[in-house]
């Protein structure tokens, strides 16, 4: 059923950019009603609707080569899409920030994609879908942050650095912010 999910995610997010100048929103929309539809019925998001973020955005990851947009776009419209899915199923956005950031650089790094791109679109994604569903926009910078680095330092080798580097030369992110996160996650 996952790889099923997979393939169906990116199906319709390669469907959902023929012709349309908006990468970023296309990719959000189509990966929202992916995951609306894969998290209806799940019970705990938390817990039990983990594999399923995982394989939404792992489809929206793999039509990045075939959309023809930025990395950051299609990553911050997939990361915002599942997250806007999890808050219109219920789920509680803020605390599945981290994880669905944590998937996307982890599905990122399985595919072989950008590790700085995909921080720098998870992050970008996570904030523009709290402020877009009503929940902390610091709140939620923090949580992805310190996810993409945690994930990142995870993978190993020059992974952890390259995502830090990314995430504070983003001309889209808040560098002091981003720096003040940083430096307390490295306490």
């Amino acid at each position: 059923m996952l790889a099923k999910l997979v393939e169906e995610t990116m199906n319709a997010v390669v469907n959902a950019v023929k012709g349309v100048d908006n990468v970023l929103d296309a990719v959000r929309d189509s990966v929202k009603d992916q995951a609306v539809a894969a998290l209806q019925g799940v019970g705990d998001i938390a817990n039990q609707g983990i594999d399923t973020i995982e394989s939404v955005i792992r489809g929206g990851l793999e039509s990045a080569s075939s959309v023809g947009g930025s990395l950051v776009d299609v990553v911050s419209g997939t990361v915002g899409g599942v997250l806007t899915a999890i808050a219109e199923t219920g789920g509680d956005v803020l605390s599945l920030t981290g994880k669905t950031v944590g998937a996307a650089i982890r599905e990122a790094s399985d595919l072989g994609e950008d590790l700085g791109d995909t921080a720098v679109g998870a992050v970008t994604g996570a904030v523009n879908a709290a402020e877009k569903v009503g929940v902390s926009t610091t709140d939620a910078l923090k949580e992805a942050v310190l996810a993409a680095i945690k994930s990142a330092d995870a993978i190993g080798g020059a992974a952890g650095q390259t995502v830090r580097d990314a995430l504070l030369s983003a001309m889209a992110l808040p560098r002091d912010a981003i720096d003040s996160i940083i430096s307390g996650s490295n306490e």
